[in-house]
């Protein structure tokens, strides 16, 4: 049977962090836990579990922070939990049943993480796998009976395990902060942290948030509109200039998404700007084309019950007693039966199992 380190890296995650380690100490065979600065009783609780405190400075880097705790561990396999992460009964004995027959060769296990209240800013389904636990040392392989090469792919297990992810309050403004330092450091976003900047400004961004990372993704946008990267930016900056009430940049950056493989999110943006003016019929369209015509590309809300409810709600619009006056009975009759169609769908809408 495999041996396991469990590698945590906290700060004031008093709320969680027994809860967190109550569900898997008796898994694990050495705690490592890392505080990143906290204030309050964090360090007290993290004693209870294990003698493997490290304090470490904080300098806007949760790869340095990870990395570092890492360092510190002996045995086969790494398990790297946050403190808001929780193994149920059902969860715990398969990762049970996994620990007893992990074959040697898997480098690298996926769990499926599961945010199970309403604090989620990046998943786009239920269930969404995550790679959690890691061989410590990594063997070279030969691979190939001829023209023998080095194996450089980690071998990778998807796993039946469900973390619940369990926070108390959103994380999602936490980390905009970083996002920028990043940017103005090297000028440039990888890929995954682009997505993921996107993910969590769509989600929570305010007004405020989206304008400090307006020059991103213009840049973004004016390099080249037509690639992924360019029609994500796209909606970020539609999305800013639907909220400063800026139609003629809105139409800019829509217009250049229709003319190929137009995104739910542009629709979303178009129908929320319809909707303000009270264009309910022009609204009507853009989320339609939203719910139904269009694919989301950085938030599945918006494919889904966001633009469900803008259906509702400028069908609702259509039917305030001032515009029914002008109303044949049958027309009304149409937008009322289409309004609790809408009110029906957006109150059974819910995120994909999976993806």
């Amino acid at each position: 049977m495999i041996t396991i380190s469990l590698c945590m890296i906290v700060k004031n995650e008093e709320a969680t962090l027994a809860r967190c380690l109550d569900s898997v100490a008796d898994l694990m065979d050495e705690i490592i836990i890392i505080d990143t600065g906290s204030t309050d009783a964090t360090k007290e609780i993290a004693a209870r579990y294990t003698s493997n405190i490290y304090d470490y400075q904080w300098i806007n880097d949760f790869s340095d922070a990870r990395n570092f705790s890492f360092s510190k561990a002996t045995m086969d396999y790494i398990y790297a939990p946050d403190a808001d992460e929780v193994l149920d009964e059902e969860n715990r004995e398969r990762f049970l049943n996994m620990k007893k027959c992990l074959l040697p060769e898997i480098d690298i296990v996926q769990m499926k993480y599961v945010t199970i209240t309403d604090f989620n800013t990046v998943l786009n389904a239920q269930k969404e796998y995550r790679p959690k636990l890691f061989k410590r040392l990594r063997p070279f392989t030969w691979v190939d009976p001829i023209h023998e090469t080095v194996r450089l792919e980690p071998v990778v297990y998807d796993s039946d395990i469900d973390i619940l992810h369990m926070p108390t309050a959103s994380h999602g403004k936490r980390d905009f902060g970083i996002f920028l330092e990043t940017f103005e450091k090297n000028q440039h976003l990888s890929e995954k942290l682009r997505m993921m900047y996107e993910k969590e400004l769509y989600k929570v961004g305010t007004l405020e948030d989206l304008m400090a990372a307006k020059p991103i993704f213009e840049s973004i946008w004016q390099e080249n509109a037509t690639t992924d990267a360019g029609k994500e930016a796209a909606c970020i900056l539609a999305r800013i200039a639907r909220l400063e009430q800026d139609g003629n940049t809105l139409m800019k950056y829509a217009l250049r998404d229709m003319l190929e493989n137009p995104c739910a999110e542009i629709c979303y943006e178009l129908g929320c700007y319809y909707l303000d003016l009270k264009d309910y019929e022009e609204a009507i369209v853009w989320f339609y084309n939203a719910a139904y015509e269009t694919a989301s590309i950085i938030d599945i809300r918006t494919s889904g019950d966001l633009a469900l409810e803008g259906l509702v709600k400028s069908y609702q619009g259509l039917l305030e007693p001032e515009r029914c006056k002008n109303y044949s009975s049958e027309a009304y009759n149409n937008y009322k039966m289409l309004l609790e169609q809408y009110e029906d769908a957006y109150k059974n809408w819910e995120l994909p199992v999976e993806l």
